[in-house]
């Protein structure tokens, strides 16, 4: 386990180590509600805000809105620079301090000990957000951890950038309940919570009857067309490498792998959009037409995560139970039932999509390997056809125990980044990549959740998604290559993956501001 530096710690960043956790005020509200129209009312417009989203028509998964207040504290951090820097972003009074360090070691200071209780009656076995970070790790992190140079990005959003949550709202899909959560302490009086709880609960009890009811159709439908479709000439859409480029970058990737440099390599691209775009707006649109069990939209200041992914990076009971899910393998949907159907056969019978998965299984259970109970490791679910609305995918199941000594933050920081975004092995993977790439990945390809004060953790991928800065739009794609793999259908691939998410920024750009242009990142 990676030690903790002795670093000056400001009251800002922490709460004191080895202190319990502070008990957990719980509120259930009287019906339903939508969590896009909660969203909409109470924190569209806010500077620094998180959705976590089941997704549309959920009918399974918890859904999670927060929001800054005036004692929130906000964390972000440099891999150029080694360094960590704390705020509150909402308290004008209060000076951004910044240390060096880690991401990862900061949050092992401030989660250190934080355990669970039963006093609240959640389960120790079950993940569920119980308060603490929210926030995004990018793929940056690693790259710098690692030695390597990556291309420089001219609109460069936070390596990592996390909010502290002590007060959320969770929609429970299949409860259909809705709960309001706080906890008490440094940051937040009991009164003020008492005060949030009754301003919120009147405010959700505003909205009418039709905010209380699924928007969308089952998440492993095919596409339906998108709510406000743009023309293309509207806005210019920019690939870092056009096709014949990256013809060229799949080649001197399998030159590299007949070379016996590698089994697999992630090569990606980016796409950018010049412009300034509502992150609602987008997201609104980018769920509509690919919703997703683990999408996401977090705002912090000038930069924006927005998320339709259908990967699970990690998750963590609070009693260390360690779970990833990587995906290799993918096929196009087709709205023909009896093509569509095809495709998903042909996907699970292909000896390249398998070959691929199963490396980075293996990858991956070696990564856990680094953190588990000996003798833990299981594969329970090899090679799944899962299908979205987009694309069919294939998907196994890694589990492990948590070693005696471990937290969550060191099971994060030793699978970071994930086998199924670098190729296998994983250093050399990413040593090629870095070189071939031509630019920085940014926040693509990192992972975004949240991080409880009780142990527990649930990231997601960042991929399928979209993130907005001051000077537009990112998004990334790509595809692992092997030795097997044909240019033309990798390059078709990075265009299906991208095609909903381009389409969703596009459709924002003629679908009317509902927020009168006060929501736009610029």
């Amino acid at each position: 386990m990676p030690s903790t530096p002795s670093l000056p710690q400001p009251d800002v960043t922490r709460r004191p180590a080895r202190m319990p956790p502070d008990p957990v005020f719980s509120r259930r509200l009287p019906h339903w509600i939508d969590p896009a129209a909660a969203f909409d009312l109470l924190h569209r417009k806010a500077s620094h805000a998180v959705w976590l989203d089941a997704g549309a028509g959920a009918t399974k998964g918890v859904s999670y809105l927060a929001a800054a207040h005036d004692r929130s504290r906000f964390v972000t951090a440099s891999a150029r620079t080694g360094t960590v820097t704390c705020s509150r972003p909402l308290d004008a009074a209060t000076e951004a301090r910044t240390t060096p360090g880690t991401i990862f070691d900061f949050l092992r200071a401030d989660l250190d000990t934080v355990r669970a209780t039963s006093a609240d009656g959640t389960s120790p076995d079950e993940v569920g957000f119980r308060l603490g970070w929210m926030g995004w790790f990018g793929y940056g992190l690693a790259v710098s951890a690692a030695g390597l140079e990556a291309g420089e990005q001219a609109d460069h959003a936070p390596d990592a950038a996390l909010l502290y949550v002590d007060r959320v709202i969770a929609f429970d899909h299949a409860a259909r309940t809705v709960t309001l959560l706080a906890a008490s302490g440094p940051d937040l009086s009991p009164d003020a919570i008492e005060e949030w709880a009754l301003h919120t609960s009147r405010d959700l009890s505003s909205l009418d009857l039709s905010s209380r009811l699924p928007d969308a159709a089952p998440q492993d439908a095919p596409a339906r067309p998108l709510l406000h479709p743009a023309s293309a000439t509207a806005v210019d859409v920019r690939w870092r490498h056009d096709a014949g480029e990256y013809a060229r970058l799949i080649e001197a990737c399998q030159d590299r792998i007949e070379a016996g440099d590698a089994y697999q390599l992630c090569l990606t691209n980016e796409i950018t959009i010049a412009g300034s775009f509502d992150p609602g707006t987008v997201y609104r649109q980018l769920r509509a037409g690919s919703p997703s069990h683990h999408g996401g939209l977090l705002r912090f200041g000038a930069d924006a995560l927005l998320s339709a992914s259908p990967e699970e990076f990690l998750s963590v009971t609070p009693r260390g139970r360690l779970q990833t899910r990587p995906i290799k393998g993918t096929r196009p949907r087709s709205p023909d039932p009896v093509t569509d159907r095809m495709l998903a056969t042909e996907l699970l019978a292909s000896d390249k999509e398998r070959a691929e998965n199963l490396m980075i299984v293996d990858l991956m259970r070696n990564d856990l390997g680094r953190v588990a109970a000996l003798g833990t490791v299981a594969v329970t679910s090899l090679l799944q056809v899962e299908s979205y609305p987009h694309v069919h995918q294939l998907v196994s199941t890694v589990v492990a125990q948590l070693a005696p000594g471990m937290t969550a933050v060191d099971a994060i920081e030793a699978a970071f980044p994930a086998g199924s975004m670098t190729g296998a092995p994983k250093a050399s993977a990413m040593s090629i990549l870095a070189a071939l790439e031509g630019g920085d990945r940014g926040i693509y390809a990192g992972a975004f959740g949240y991080l409880g004060n009780d142990g527990a953790v649930d990231l997601a991928m960042v991929i399928r998604s979209i993130v907005l800065g001051p000077a537009g739009a990112s998004i990334g794609t790509g595809g692992g290559i092997t030795a097997l793999s044909v240019p033309a259908e990798e390059i078709e691939e990075t265009r299906i993956k991208a095609r909903a998410l381009i389409g969703a920024i596009l459709a924002s750009a003629a679908a009317p501001d509902p927020a009168d242009g006060q929501g736009l990142v610029t």
